[in-house]
């Protein structure tokens, strides 16, 4: 590892890295429990994949946004450490696939040369930012959202108010009302608002909370209409303060936010968040958004010539893959990239591409697709020549052939189902027997290939879930059906009704059955959601039925897309946030490098960050001891309760403030992070460690 300790300029990324390889050492020669060290190589973005001895590595992107510099180094480091192939993800990040845990440090040390991260990448930390991929470009948006969700990424990137939590946390940045970016769906989602205040117009946000899908998806609360979007930082930090304290933690099906919002209700949620605001880093944080609105530029004003041989396909590329900008002469090129996967030979020609033509920007999307922006309009036809040479000509960016899947059985240790393999053979379906449907953008099919919903089937249009299905001593891959999901606009969307599980080999079947239907009972002018409506559940669930019949299966029923043999159902253990097995040895470990974190984060005169730190050791360390007393730990905020009951209660533990163990740990909230408090605090549970461990020496010794 030394060979790039002195490369990485910054120090505290140096750090990282340097101590995710020592971290690696101490789990082969047996020194870290192998859950705690998941934990750990989980928020560095390293992520356990289907195939043994191997990692999948999460290349965080906030917003998706990557220059040609960046790509380029990307491309460089799958191909050195990885097989060339780059995918895609629903949260603009980029996955690699098969790379060695022991080469992991030295590929994020070459990523971070260009200011690329794995940091919080997976694990219960907050993960990638989302933002529409048009952000900053379109038409309709009131401003670009772009400089706030950079200034959210880069505020609550080693934060130590979210480094562990119960569970992941997202959150997203909408345009415009069209709500591209689902903020209904997300932990908290963002929507662009512009207000008149006092004579002038204010920037702010609509603020939506408690989302998610999964197997029980829950539709976001509006917290806020209009929030100023100088109080963006102040609220985040307020809601994943709560929900650090009081989520989750043992039982990782309840553990998401939308969990605690429906157990305590959004009212005594924000109750909850207004009284942490003493302690908040700023009680206002205005966002600086000039390097956003620099003027754009080009490396060359020169506009190569180009003959176009097919003007038909050219302008039918144009009509469904090319958007008008804001800015006037410019456009954006979308490109289709089939379930998201692309190949780093590709990869590098489309970063001399934006480089040399463009303004050196594109950005992955949510709909695991490219879209390169800044282009001028006398230079399409040379992107379009260019682009069909590396196979991004096809139409229907962000159409119903543009299905959005999952890795499935491929590479994930969940998947149940092959979702990548049903997905092609549905676009098939859908380019041969329904050629009209190229540039349909009002349909959307979503697939994933297990409940935890990473494909976003639940809120599709029409979804497919991989599942099995047991018939006789053999099982068959299978998918279950939904309908009648979607994004409805500002705020508002829809969860798709389970309906039906069939053989997955009679998936395209039932597409067929829906679009025909569809195309031969709707009314003018009627949209597939206003259809479904009408109709109802159980008219689509009678109209499937019959494929549910597992009585007439064939061999090949038993092989799933994209296979050769026999369906075998083999789910290993999810990884995003698993349970951590807690060794007391271990947790009080921690609550010394805990210390250690205030310690330094208090010279270095981070006085919230210290009180932080100091908070999370104090919890750590009760943690510890309740854990040997067989007590449960499910939450901070019953860690609080449960250590006053057992320990302070019954004289077993006395603290030096001569307080409850709840007065002493929630003066985190009753003071303002100063330079006097924080070193109080810290002091404070200095003596409380050596208190609990002095007390589990004796108690070890007896």
């Amino acid at each position: 590892m030394q060979s790039f300790r002195t490369e990485i300029e910054n120090p505290i990324v140096e750090k990282d890295i340097l101590e995710l390889a020592r971290k690696i050492e101490l789990f082969k020669e047996g020194k870290i429990d192998e859950e705690r060290f998941r934990s750990l190589r989980l928020a560095r973005g390293v992520y356990g994949q289907r195939q043994l001895g191997v990692q999948m590595i999460r290349i965080k992107l906030p917003y998706g946004k990557v220059s040609s510099e960046q790509l380029h180094r990307i491309a460089d480091v799958s191909d050195e450490y990885s097989r060339g192939r780059l995918h895609i993800t629903t949260r603009q990040d980029i996955q690699i696939h098969h790379v060695s845990l022991d080469r992991t440090p030295e590929l994020w040390a070459q990523l971070e040369k260009d200011d690329i991260t794995l940091r919080e990448a997976c694990g219960n930390a907050v993960r990638n930012i989302t933002a529409s991929e048009t952000a900053g470009i379109d038409v309709n948006e009131p401003f670009d959202v772009s400089p706030y969700a950079d200034a959210t990424f880069k505020f609550f990137l080693r934060n130590p108010i979210c480094q562990e939590m119960g569970r992941k946390f997202k959150m997203s940045f909408s345009a415009t009302d069209d709500d591209t970016a689902l903020s209904f769906m997300h932990d908290l989602g963002f929507i662009a608002k512009s207000k008149i205040i006092d004579g002038k117009p204010e920037k702010g946000f609509k603020v939506l909370l408690g989302g998610g899908l999964g197997s029980q998806p829950r539709h976001a609360d509006v917290i806020y209409e209009f929030l100023p979007a100088d109080l963006l930082i102040p609220t985040i930090e307020g809601v994943l303060r709560v929900f650090d304290r009081y989520g989750e933690r043992a039982k990782r099906a309840k553990a998401r936010l939308k969990f605690l919002i429906k157990d305590v209700g959004v009212p005594a949620f924000l109750d909850l968040v207004k009284e942490e605001q003493k302690a908040f880093s700023y009680t206002n944080y205005p966002i600086d958004t000039t390097d956003f609105e620099q003027e754009i530029t080009f490396e060359t004003a020169e506009i190569p010539l180009v003959k176009i041989n097919d003007k038909e396909s050219y302008n039918k590329w144009k009509q469904s893959n090319v958007i008008q900008q804001k800015q006037s002469g410019l456009f954006a090129i979308g490109i289709k990239v089939h379930l998201g996967d692309f190949y780093t030979d590709k990869a590098r020609l489309l970063a001399d591409l934006i480089k040399k033509y463009g303004a050196n920007e594109l950005r992955f999307t949510l709909r695991q697709n490219i879209l390169i922006r800044h282009i001028r309009e006398e230079t399409l036809p040379f992107f379009y020549i260019e682009l069909e040479k590396l196979g991004f000509t096809e139409a229907g960016y962000n159409s119903l052939n543009d299905i959005t899947a999952c890795p499935g059985t491929d590479t994930c240790n969940l998947g149940i189902s092959s979702s990548t393999g049903i997905a092609s053979e549905l676009e098939r379906v859908l380019k041969t027997e329904y050629p009209a449907y190229v540039n349909n953008k009002d349909l959307a099919i979503k697939i994933s290939g297990c409940m935890n919903a990473c494909g976003q089937h639940n809120m599709a249009h029409i979804g497919f879930q991989g599942m099995s299905v047991k018939v006789g001593n053999l099982l068959a891959p299978a998918l279950q059906v939904l309908v009648g999901g979607g994004v409805i606009g500002n705020g508002k969307g829809r969860f798709s009704d389970k309906l039906v599980k069939i053989p997955s080999k009679r998936g395209p079947e039932s597409l067929r059955i829906l679009l025909n239907d569809f195309e031969d009972n709707k009314d003018e002018d009627e949209d597939f959601l206003g259809y479904y409506d009408r109709k109802g559940k159980t008219y689509f669930y009678d109209s499937l039925k019959h494929l549910s019949d597992t009585t007439n299966l064939t061999q090949d029923d038993f092989i799933d897309w994209g296979h050769d043999e026999n369906y075998v159902k083999a789910i290993g253990v999810g990884e995003c946030a698993g349970v951590v097995i807690d060794l007391i040895a271990t947790l009080l470990f921690e609550s010394e490098e805990k210390i250690e974190n205030a310690t330094q984060a208090f010279n270095q005169e981070q006085w919230s960050d210290s009180i932080y730190h100091s908070y999370s050791a104090i919890i750590n360390t009760a943690k510890a001891l309740l854990t040997a007393e067989g007590e449960k730990t499910n939450t901070q905020a019953g860690i609080i309760s449960s250590f006053d009951n057992v320990f302070i209660d019954a004289n077993k533990i006395s603290l030096a403030t001569k307080t409850s163990f709840a007065d002493f740990v929630y003066q985190i909230k009753e003071n303002e992070p100063t330079e006097e408090f924080a070193n109080k605090y810290l002091e404070n549970t200095k003596a409380f460690y050596k208190a609990v461990d002095a007390y589990r020496k004796v108690a070890l010794e007896n």
